[in-house]
């Protein structure tokens, strides 16, 4: 074998190995939602990161057998330590969907309806919104195939007014929102500390950062005055300077 034919093998195979590891980190992103894209169900969060852990565990195996950097091993290890914060996002996001579908007095049909085909079809989307049109429009479909029965003759929701409707299409959409937001909240806390914040010191020290966390979470508003954590829990929170008074009475001295 020539050395062309060599060398031309070993490319192949490294581009391979290339496509193997950028198809896991894709994997990652589309199991890393609370609805199975494909399917349209609700998913729970063993089994997303159990998903996630074998993308991760497909990425390492790839990279030790290339013998990479242990620099390289780190960052992967790096993101693994990630993984249980990430399944206590979705179960987090879920029990609290629960538990405001609870508080809407639904009949035990139409709650069930709401939480398994409702939800999911406005989660679906809304992972489309962020795809291009021609890779969104799958799922638009499945939201679509999910949601319309529900409303024509003889289904879970046909019996409601029109108002009632609307109004449950309207919560819906509200707590799909809430998986973007729990997410959307760290990047936008993260982009602004980097905006503003990395060019001071000592943002290496736990307590500054959990500080300015704070300051960004409870206490900076947008344009129609509310903060991230009153768009994240639905309801306005206690002053933040009231409770660091309340935690801190010398400070009333």
């Amino acid at each position: 074998m020539s050395g062309s034919e060599v060398a031309s093998q070993e490319f192949e195979r490294i581009s391979a190995q290339r496509e193997q590891v950028a198809q896991s980190i894709r994997t990652i992103s589309q199991v890393y939602h609370l609805v199975d894209v494909e399917r349209g169900v609700r998913r729970n969060g063993r089994l997303i990161a159990a998903d996630i852990q074998a993308q991760i565990d497909t990425i390492r195996s790839v990279a030790q057998h290339e013998g990479l950097s242990q620099t390289c091993l780190e960052r992967i290890e790096k993101a693994e330590r990630v993984v249980p914060k990430m399944q206590a996002t979705i179960e987090f996001v879920s029990g609290y969907g629960q538990k405001q579908v609870r508080q809407l007095d639904l009949t035990p049909p139409v709650s069930s309806v709401l939480q398994a085909h409702l939800i999911p079809s406005c989660s679906l989307e809304r992972v489309a919104q962020r795809r291009t049109v021609s890779a969104g429009e799958p799922l638009r479909e499945l939201a679509k195939r999910l949601r319309t029965p529900l409303f024509e003759p003889g289904g879970a929701l046909a019996e409601l007014s029109a108002v009632q409707q609307s109004e449950l299409n309207q919560r819906a959409k509200e707590l799909a929102e809430v998986f973007q937001r729990s997410s959307a909240n760290v990047e936008g806390r993260n982009g602004s500390l980097s905006l503003r914040n990395h060019q001071l010191r000592g943002l290496d020290r736990p307590r500054k950062r959990a500080c300015l966390t704070a300051i960004h979470n409870f206490f900076l508003t947008r344009s129609d005055g509310t903060t991230a954590a009153e768009r994240f829990f639905g309801q306005q929170p206690r002053s933040l300077f009231a409770a660091i008074l309340g935690r801190v009475p010398q400070l009333c001295g």
